[in-house]
């Protein structure tokens, strides 16, 4: 496998090499919100690999190595021996078919060597709990599933990915790596501390929490955000809910604000919030956030790695990037103390992140970092 970056601010950094444009090649692209900004270079790239496969998202950040960057467009080419691809994409017609969306993308992309499945969707117009869940009720569990929601900085307004080379909102979009020689390897962590007592969810619909303890949810949250209430949604991405989903289960998820309805009292996530769930509010720890991130790292599996070209795609939160301001890059850095020296890094900062639980189905995470490792095996 050949791995090539690129990356353009005011311009591309190097020339596109031709003899990566085959259809044994698979093109990631990850770029700023605005359109406006880089809709021609986006063309150019989209024009030159013509013969390839290509899937993109927006940012809330562009990642490249241990840098982090803005309105930019950040590139990663794959060019394989062996293993094929395949994408598709799926429209979000509404919150509501969230799951069935996962279901299709699953079946029509599951084949008996299926290795890997890697998603970006649109980051506001999904359910992520949802669409995982339908991705997981078709594929067995040991197809890795990991990937992403699209990012708008924190406007929270508009996003997107690439469908059919076309920046499109409402989709989901996803890649299949397929036979015997590819490599997909994950970890995921986060690095927050507890703030406050555990609650009791006593009223919500799917994604949507409208009370804790028989009292509305949002003015429970604003109480706890103080000053920074009057900043929601965006204030609440610093203040992250960790869910149990049954008094016996240990294993806990975060979910992250992507709404707020002053009306209702209401708050949407980016994931389920199942009513009869625990949720207690989160608080960022400097450190601890970045330890998170080296932990991710040090949880990828690496065993059958021999020494081959190796892509790292690091997903990360929004609500990270807000919380460490100019200590981010440190977390890109803790995660590439950790991996193989001869690891390229790409990535985005998202509004959720896809990776597998310990059950080794896949499921929504918010406010983690997430790494995906991609190599194949030489012949």
């Amino acid at each position: 496998m050949k791995i090539e970056i690129y990356k353009y601010q005011n311009g591309w950094d190097k020339a596109f090499e031709a003899s990566l444009n085959t259809q044994k090649s698979l093109v990631l692209v990850f770029a700023g919100a605005k359109k406006n900004l880089i809709e021609k270079p986006l063309l150019e790239l989209i024009d030159f690999f013509s013969n390839t496969t290509i899937i993109g998202t927006s940012t809330a950040g562009e990642i490249i190595q241990n840098e982090i960057l803005d309105d930019s467009i950040v590139v990663s080419v794959m060019q394989f021996a062996t293993t094929r691809v395949h994408s598709i994409s799926e429209s979000l017609s509404s919150l509501e078919n969230s799951y069935e969306s996962g279901v299709n993308i699953a079946q029509k992309l599951l084949k008996d060597d299926l290795k890997a499945l890697f998603i970006l969707s649109d980051g506001l117009g999904v359910n992520g709990s949802k669409l995982t869940q339908g991705i997981s009720s078709t594929l067995s569990k040991d197809i890795v599933v990991t990937g992403g929601l699209a990012g708008d900085g924190d406007r929270f307004e508009h996003t997107w990915t690439l469908v059919n080379g076309k920046i499109s909102e409402g989709y989901v979009s996803a890649v299949g790596l397929y036979g015997e020689d590819i490599h997909v390897s994950h970890g995921s962590q986060g690095g927050w501390d507890s703030l406050g007592i555990e609650r009791l969810v006593t009223k919500s619909k799917d994604n949507v929490l409208y009370e804790l303890d028989s009292k509305p949810a949002l003015d429970i949250y604003k109480k706890y955000l103080g000053d920074k209430a009057s900043e929601l949604p965006a204030s609440g991405l610093l203040f992250p809910l960790e869910l149990r989903e049954s008094e016996d289960k240990e294993q806990t998820k975060v979910r992250t604000i992507l709404a707020v309805d002053e009306k209702s009292k209401s708050i949407t996530f980016a994931g389920d919030i199942p009513k009869g769930s625990y949720v207690t509010l989160m608080k960022a720890n400097f450190d601890r956030l970045i330890d998170g991130a080296n932990d991710a790292a040090q949880n990828v599996l690496l065993d059958t790695y021999k020494g081959e070209d190796i892509l790292s795609i690091a997903i990360s939160c929004v609500g990270r990037r807000l919380v460490l301001k100019q200590r981010t890059e440190e977390e890109l850095e803790a995660t590439l103390e950790v991996l193989p020296e001869k690891t390229k890094q790409v990535g985005f900062y998202s509004y959720g992140e896809i990776s597998p639980l310990t059950s080794g189905n896949c499921d929504l995470h918010n406010q983690t970092m997430t790494l995906t490792l991609i190599w194949e095996s030489n012949a």
